[in-house]
């Protein structure tokens, strides 16, 4: 296989053949449509102003099933246009991704992000320019969920991450199945699709109970009604035994009416474009997939008595028959004089009895497809990520050349927490690199708990909870200022290390810069003792060069990141270095946007 960039763009290219040569055949198809179906309308109606013979009827006939199946094929034909086109397009989206374009993207995962969560929003989780964003490559609601619960909420334990990660390896390398499973989901329906209404009917009650008998007198009623309107038309008996027929089944229809309509009503409102939902599962059920966890899950699709593409495709079979129903008066009719609706809905009604239960775990095999496609597809993107080596036992976090998953050209750096009760206090100047250095460490941790591989040489970890503190906001509606929402953080995140002792990593931003110097010293040294105390680690980051005078029964480490100055202008290299910085450039930045400082 190519190198990404190489192998889109020659997917690209092919696709652009095919689409012209699509478009060639549809619009020759459109055409002989236009022909055969004028042709077949002008001899059925010379025939019938008797200016053609008999045979111009059958000829008008031959036209108008050559125009059937001329619209039959150019059906299949636009379906395979539409199919060409949204590959094309996820192919365009990976270069966009390569070029660093993926902050376009428009879905950004902003509902997943909640102000309370304790990393998320300094960690840039979701939201405009997010991880989420980078990574997203789902087709429906529920796989775009997953994935967001895998970044916010990873619940794995050491050995499904381990298993989590093997999958994604594999699906890395199955470019053609990511992408038909994508576009398939992409053609069922033009927006994320939510299983949920569908799922909801599936496990609900029988909206057809108490008219069993009906359903009975459906297959009776009519064909006894045909003998007896038959016998009644040649005088053989009286037509009152016709009409009394007819009569039976029109009362049928009265009394079932109100039933089956509420039950349709719910079914199309939930159905929402499911019933063609049948070539995801099939594509799913054919794929060639040898990891444990991707068998299991096909396992669930393509194995039993009856496998979900064709129990879908049953189901869009019924479905369409009941459809019947927004042909108003045809249906009226023909309801009338077959019980139309007490057939189809009935069976609909038994397919949901057969098959509803189990709907919700076809879905989420689908979901669970589309999150470690979505994390395979950045493992294909970004070759030299690596997977995170995860144990058990106390916290630690080694990584070797880490970089951020989110800049078009990041700086490496190492960094490393050996157990419990261990602190980085990083110094440097102003853009110098130390926040930055926080969200990398951060969203390694995120991306190492979801099964992703992260930008790095190495990286060899346990599975801390990160606690951060970055962002903080006050609010005018709530009457909060800015030291006080500090502090309302500091305490939630103080909460969290002590729920799960030994177990969290935390990443301080310039703790308490809503008050003074010195309560900021002391409140800030006494937030970290205590956050060492239930066994935390983690870094923080400061101006304050008096933090880095640690005192107490702790593991601290200072380091810095700097800049220099050349031609009058700043350069920074991004590097971290051991000691305390021992430069400041607040005044030079000043300087540089045009206001006069003094010079010491």
């Amino acid at each position: 296989m190519h190198p990404p960039r190489l192998e889109y763009e020659k997917r690209i290219k092919a696709l652009d053949d095919v689409l012209r040569q699509l478009d060639q055949r549809g619009a020759w198809l459109a055409n002989g449509r236009l022909v055969t179906f004028l042709a077949g309308a002008g001899l059925i109606t010379a025939t019938a102003f008797h200016k053609l013979p008999a045979w111009g009827l059958w000829a008008g006939m031959l036209s108008l099933a050559a125009f059937a199946f001329l619209a039959s094929v150019h059906s299949r034909v636009l379906n395979q246009e539409r199919r060409a086109s949204v590959r094309k397009s996820l192919n365009q989206r990976g270069l966009q991704r390569l070029a660093g374009q993926w902050r376009q993207f428009s879905s950004t995962g902003e509902k997943y992000l909640s102000a309370d969560h304790l990393n998320a929003p300094d960690l840039d989780l979701f939201g405009p320019a997010s991880l989420f964003q980078r990574l997203d490559e789902t087709g429906t609601q529920r796989g775009e969920a997953r994935l967001a619960e895998w970044l916010a909420s990873p619940r794995a334990t050491t050995a499904e991450l381990t298993e989590r990660q093997g999958a994604v390896d594999e699906l890395s390398h199955q470019v053609d199945f990511r992408q038909e499973l994508i576009t398939e989901t992409r053609v069922a329906s033009s927006e994320k699709a939510d299983p949920e209404k569908f799922l909801q009917w599936t496990e609900g009650k029988n909206h057809l109970a108490g008219t069993a008998w009906a359903f009975f007198l459906a297959h009776v009623l009519p064909p006894i009604t045909f003998v007896v309107c038959s016998l009644a038309y040649d005088n053989v008996i009286s037509s009152s035994w016709g009409w009394a027929c007819v009569a039976a089944q029109a009362l049928v229809v009265g009394l079932t009416n109100k039933r089956l309509g509420a039950m349709y009503t719910q079914l199309t409102q939930a159905e929402s474009g499911f019933v063609r939902f049948a070539p995801i599962f099939t594509a799913i059920a054919k794929s060639q997939l040898t990891h444990p966890l991707l068998k299991r899950l096909r396992a669930g699709i393509a194995e039993g008595a009856l496998p979900v593409p064709q129990r879908l495709t049953r189901f869009e079979r019924l479905l369409g028959f009941a459809e019947l129903r927004h042909s108003s008066q045809f249906h009226a009719v023909l309801n009338w004089l077959l019980l139309w609706d007490l057939h189809w809905l009935h069976r609909l009604e038994t397919w949901r009895r057969a098959h509803g239960q189990g709907a919700r775990a076809w879905f989420e095999a689908l979901a669970e497809f589309e999150a470690l496609s979505a994390l395979a597809t950045y493992r294909y993107e970004e070759p030299v990520a690596v997977f995170p080596q995860i144990s058990d036992g106390p916290l630690h976090f080694t990584a070797e050349a880490l970089c951020h998953p989110l800049l078009d050209a990041p700086v490496a750096n190492d960094f490393q927490i050996q157990g419990p009760g261990e602190v980085w206090v990083i110094t440097g100047s102003n853009m110098s690199g130390k926040t930055t250095l926080l969200r990398t460490v951060g969203l390694a941790v995120v991306m190492a708990r979801a099964g992703a591989p992260v930008r790095a040489k190495t990286l060899r970890c346990s599975q801390p909870h990160v606690l951060t503190s970055m962002r903080i906001k006050d609010s005018l509606e709530r009457g909060v200022s800015y030291f006080y929402a500090e502090v309302q953080r500091t305490k939630r995140l103080l909460d969290a290390a002590k729920a799960q002792p030994g177990q969290c990593l935390f990443l301080l931003d310039e703790l308490m810069m809503g008050t003074n110097a010195r309560e900021r010293q002391i409140a800030s040294r006494e937030v970290v003792r205590q956050l060492l105390l239930s066994g935390a680690s983690g870094a923080i980051t400061t101006h304050d060069l008096s933090l880095t005078e640690w005192t107490g029964d702790t593991r601290a480490h200072n380091v810095h990141f700097s800049d220099e100055v050349h031609n009058g202008q700043m350069h920074f290299d991004y590097q971290l270095k051991r000691g305390v910085v021992t430069t400041t450039n607040a005044l030079k930045l000043l300087e540089a946007a045009g206001v006069p400082m003094p010079h010491s």
